[in-house]
């Protein structure tokens, strides 16, 4: 286990007294570790700092589970004064405040696209045992229900759904269906957008003869405002007064922002966490139930991923529909391999990949990231480290490909800045 975790943080942390902390003393027992990232300048992080303070010194003191727990700040200061200032108030080590390369790894390998974000990982493994740590600050702050590991979406859904003529189905319903889980809000314009569309996919996809139903998980600030909004919906709901419920399901899913759309299996293990992506590019249903694609066509509606961690980006000189297809081709062997690779060991794909033609988007890409205008042109994007490694050839191969993303796993290349 020590191995891994040096591995993964360093053989050094730190903590507010200034002292190292040896990583390989971290505990024999250590089953769990939570990393913690956030930074001193944000009001929220510094109001989460102290519940997480609270929670940690009750834990330690008093769980039967103490020793197996562990937390790590992971900043994202600038300011070396306030980050040490900041770490003073913390009873859990931290990553050296200079260790940018880990702290950017981090981020991407958890996707972490918010701060404050805690996320408890198996110590052992590095798997992601809870996307949403700060619900379980929150909700159990006794740590009852340690190691907060994920359950089967049937169990946590449990109970009661409502309709929107009052009448209610219980969640058994859901068998057997695809299942979209619908984390949205009535004053989030970006819900209403997505909520108008969906209701449209709702319908197309139930008349194509699928079992398939969506389950409303609102963030509606008030149960009027649930009633009014879940008034457009056609689909279920978890009941706004079932407070527990609605957490267990963002917990489960570690939601950071909304809205969120996931898309579950007949037997509710997950599809995809980009349903808002595949929906709005997909408005005829022909790819339902939206399983992910090794490679993606870069467009408006799915450019906000390249935020979510590294993304290989191919541009080419096409302008037509179509056009982008045998560089599709090119690349899709190497995408897929490295999908299945990453599922095969349960974790998420380190790498995005996408091709580019010629139009606005492409251009705004390239004008933000200072790319040349050359085509074909190989590049991998970490937008979050503001990083870009480019492989400006005459030919593009699958030998030049495969050699650009194995260096990049191995971290071989050297980055450029954004």
């Amino acid at each position: 286990m020590s191995e891994f975790l040096v591995n993964l943080l360093g053989e050094r942390l730190v903590n507010g007294e200034k002292a190292e902390v040896d990583v390989h003393a971290l505990g024999s027992k250590l089953s769990l570790l939570g990393l913690y990232f956030g930074c001193s300048l944000n009001g929220p992080c510094k109001q989460f700092n102290a519940s997480l303070c609270e929670f940690y010194s009750k834990f330690k003191k008093s769980s039967e589970h103490k020793d197996k727990l562990e937390i790590v700040f992971i900043s994202s200061d600038q300011d070396q004064k306030q980050w040490q200032d900041f770490l003073q108030e913390m009873q859990w080590p931290a990553l050296p405040f200079k260790d940018r390369h880990k702290k950017m790894k981090l981020w991407n390998k958890y996707k972490v696209t918010s701060i404050p974000s805690l996320v408890f990982i198996d110590a052992a493994t590095g798997k992601m045992v809870c996307r949403n740590g700060l619900l379980v600050v929150r909700d159990d702050p006794k740590g009852l229900e340690f190691p907060w590991g994920p359950k089967p979406f049937a169990e946590v859904v449990s109970g009661p759904l409502l309709r929107n003529n009052r009448q209610t189905a219980d969640s058994s319903a859901l068998e057997g269906s695809y299942v979209g889980v619908y984390f949205s809000a009535h004053w989030c314009p970006p819900c209403r957008s997505l909520t108008r569309v969906l209701v449209e996919t709702y319908r197309k996809v139930k008349e194509s003869g699928h079992k398939f139903e969506i389950v409303f998980v609102s963030a509606d600030r008030s149960e009027e405002s649930f009633t009014q909004y879940f008034s457009e919906m056609p689909w279920l709901a978890v009941p706004y007064t079932d407070e527990a419920r609605r957490s267990r399901l963002n917990r489960l899913y570690g939601i950071q922002g909304i809205p969120t759309l996931i898309f579950l299996d007949t037997e509710g293990h997950m599809i995809t966490r980009q349903g808002r992506v595949e929906v709005l590019n997909d408005p005829d249903c022909r790819f339902f139930p939206w399983h992910p694609r090794p490679v993606l066509e870069l467009s408006e509606s799915n450019a906000v991923q390249l935020h979510e961690g590294p993304c290989l980006v191919l541009f080419v000189d096409a302008e037509e529909e179509g056009e982008l297809e045998p560089a599709k081709e090119l690349i899709q062997p190497i995408a897929e391999k490295i999908m299945a690779k990453y599922k095969a060991k349960e974790e998420e794909t380190p790498l995005l990949f996408f091709v580019a033609g010629e139009d606005d988007m492409s251009d705004s890409l390239r004008d933000y990231t200072n790319l040349p205008e050359a085509a074909p042109l190989l590049t991998i994007l970490d937008m979050s480290a503001r990083a870009k490694y480019v492989k400006d050839v005459e030919e593009i191969t699958p030998a030049v490909v495969e050699q650009f993303v194995s260096d990049f796993l191995a971290e071989k290349l050297k980055p450029e800045p954004i």
